[in-house]
């Protein structure tokens, strides 16, 4: 019999509340049975994935040696490459060396001569104008005559610088080893 405060809605929270502590307890095993299941097949995943990084660790180690050799090897063309550009103008320097010196002694050779054919009052007051270096370079391949001469022309500090110059030209020092 159905009572006026008894209608078939008031008993459904009571159900609704006991179909869910039902539900929940049927389902909670099964959760904790995929939660231990679910580190089982990590596990295997683990496994499977050390087992393939392993299989392939040899290929990948000889394609980072290949790839590694592959640089070494632009590299070193590279290198090849600079070297030979180097001592393509090291060849071209020693060629304008070489011509250099030769015109130095062609010209050291034609000036001396113009020098020795000079009266040496005048050749004193040209040799005083130019740097000492050359001057006390003419006066050394110059007759010691003309060289006294012309000289004894030149103003003192001039003449005496000039032959402290010759001087210490003429003094040979080995050269320095180099180390």
């Amino acid at each position: 019999m159905i009572t006026p405060d008894a209608s078939p809605f008031s008993r459904f929270p009571s159900r609704c509340g006991l179909a869910l502590v039902l539900g929940v307890a049927l389902l909670a095993p099964a959760a904790m049975a995929q939660e231990q299941a679910q580190p089982a097949q990590g596990d295997v995943v683990s496994d499977e994935v050390r087992a393939f990084c392993g299989n392939i660790i040899d290929a990948a180690r000889d394609q980072r040696y290949l790839i590694q050799a592959k640089e070494l090897k632009d590299l070193q063309a590279g290198v090849d490459e600079r070297i030979a550009v180097l001592e393509q103008r090291r060849d071209e320097y020693q060629t304008w060396l070489a011509k250099r010196d030769d015109f130095l002694r062609v010209a050291e050779g034609k000036l001396t001569d113009i020098y020795k054919n000079m009266k040496p009052d005048a050749a004193a007051k040209q040799l005083e104008i130019v740097s000492p270096e050359i001057a006390a370079a003419i006066i050394m391949n110059l007759s010691p005559r003309l060289s006294s001469q012309i000289l004894s022309e030149m103003d003192a500090k001039t003449a005496a610088s000039l032959t402290g110059i010759i001087a210490s030209a003429a003094a040979h020092q080995p050269p320095k080893e180099p180390s």
